[in-house]
């Protein structure tokens, strides 16, 4: 067997041990111990080229920037069990209700600004279904777009700022997080714009889909009701201001004034005193945010490890040399690519969680993308809208196991007439996740739509989607991007194993 064979190999037995069901982590370090032990006996390599290993995993448990995954991770546990969704969801739904498709623009106002402060799909969902999904078939909501909407609201939290999937590309990109926040702040509110368009013209066409509920079903009018949405709305900006302000990720901030880890450190003492404002804030609550805090950072940990000894491998069989040519040889160029790489991600998505993805196929994509000349901020942000998806789809978005599950125990316990069928589930996601794809494909023809809101002047060739920064007007050569980056965010590391995909260098 020649060398130049074996990388397509290990490409397919990664495909292969992704889909059988055990953990990845732990398939994926078995595949690439395997591969080396062999590699070694046909002399491809020395012994001594797996002595890298070590140093190469300690430089991932050494970043810095991923300490910013249990801080966001707490944050949005403690934010999940503090009772605010109940209070936002009674809010709107009581301001917004008498309308057509009112509760249907009170879940996806509702679930955005969650999505800007939790970071949690699970939470979230099952959040929002326990408290509208009875509301909603109470008063006559058709039980396909009930179930769409409480899904889709839910997993808009992957693409708001301070979203945990762009700090973990941000990572795996070598890009600032402050920068992808800014990227993202275009998509996500068009995202919003694209459900509440749907909801307004089922309103209009079929207003039996989406009735608005009786004024005299109301608890509370005029300035009380205001009140209590205030009393959601403002704590809630506030939180959002100070995490993603502190690391420049407001639309047009010039400067960040804190790393993303300070800035995580910071949302968890937000959200502690959210948590004491709406009288949730216990030992309890803190004991299980910790727990979930745990298992989720050692998951991302174990996953980092099982990516590192399957990706050392990889290069040095030339692995990175063959993804490279395999796809910058596609017909189309620059949008052929794009095109590939986004059908690739989205099937790949209906069997792996997004940590999973962005570990170990993003760092063969990544360099890949950069060599074509494709801005890696705008790459990042269109793979998260791409990857929002992995939650919605039949039959494996976890958005839609999560509703079958809190829809069985609502019936059981009478707080819904008549059982959901998994089918209305199912179908009643698909108008969500076409409105996914559309937003997929806006990124990729609309790049302005994600550089709007960067802090430097882009010039945008549609055609061959290539984003590149203004020259200055005396000709001189143009600043460096990233001169104005916080320290934390520039990659300024001595790790031997730099080049390698996915490597974690130091930020």
């Amino acid at each position: 067997m020649q060398m130049e064979n074996f990388a397509p190999i290990m490409f397919v037995g990664l495909v292969f041990v992704m889909l059988i069901g055990f953990p990845v982590a732990f398939s994926l370090a078995a595949l690439g111990l395997a591969s080396g032990f062999f590699a070694i006996e046909m002399g491809w390599f020395p012994a001594a080229f797996l002595g890298n290993l070590p140093i190469s995993i300690f430089s991932i448990l050494s970043n810095d920037l991923l300490l910013a995954i249990p801080f966001f991770t707490f944050m949005g546990t403690i934010l999940e069990k503090c009772g605010l969704a109940e209070d936002m969801l009674d809010a709107m739904g009581q301001l917004f209700g008498p309308i057509k498709g009112g509760l249907g623009y009170s879940v996806i106002i509702v679930g955005f600004i969650l999505g800007a402060i939790t970071g949690t799909v699970a939470g979230q969902v099952i959040a929002m279904a326990l408290i509208s999904l009875p509301v909603m078939l109470r008063y006559g909501y058709d039980t396909r777009y009930a179930t769409g909407v409480l899904a889709a609201s839910g997993t808009i939290t992957q693409l708001v700022p301070p979203s945990l999937v762009l700090v973990v590309l941000a990572d795996q990109l070598g890009r600032p997080v402050g920068d992808m926040y800014k990227g993202a702040w275009g998509p996500s509110l068009m995202q919003i714009a694209m459900f509440a368009i749907y909801t307004y013209a089922l309103g209009v066409f079929k207003p039996h889909y989406v009735p608005g509920v009786p004024l005299e079903a109301r608890t509370l009018n005029g300035w009380p009701l205001w009140r209590k949405c205030l009393k959601g709305i403002i704590p809630s900006a506030v939180l959002i201001f100070t995490v993603l302000g502190s690391m420049g990720g407001l639309p047009f901030q010039d400067h960040a004034i804190a790393t993303p880890t300070e800035a995580g450190a910071m949302g968890v003492v937000g959200a502690l005193i959210l948590a004491a404002i709406h009288k949730r804030l216990s030992v309890k609550l803190l004991w299980d945010a910790m727990q979930g805090t745990m298992r989720l950072t050692a998951m991302v940990v174990f996953i980092l490890i099982g990516s590192r000894v399957f990706s050392l491998v990889f290069q040095g069989v030339d692995g990175a040399k063959w993804v490279e040519h395999l796809l910058s040889g596609l017909p189309g160029g620059q949008v052929g690519f794009l095109i590939v790489v986004n059908i690739f991600v989205f099937f790949l998505a209906f069997f792996l969680d997004f940590f999973e993805i962005a570990f170990i196929i993003i760092p063969m994509l990544a360099p890949v993308a950069d060599k074509m000349g494709i801005d890696l901020i705008w790459f990042g942000v269109l793979l998260c809208v791409n990857l929002q998806t992995s939650f919605m789809h039949p039959p494996f978005g976890f958005a839609l196991f999560y509703l079958r599950g809190i829809a069985d125990t609502m019936f059981k316990e009478k707080r819904i007439a008549e059982p959901i069928k998994t089918n209305d589930i199912y179908m009643g996601s698909i108008p969500w996740v076409i409105m996914q794809i559309m937003l997929v494909v806006i990124v990729i023809f609309v790049p302005q739509s994600v550089t709007a809101f960067l802090d430097k002047p882009v010039v945008v060739d549609v055609n061959s989607v290539v984003l590149e920064a203004a020259p200055p007007m005396d000709d001189a050569p143009a600043p460096d991007a990233n001169a104005n980056a916080p320290a934390a965010d520039v990659r300024t590391s001595d790790d031997p194993m730099k080049d390698l995909p996915g490597s974690g260098d130091k930020k």
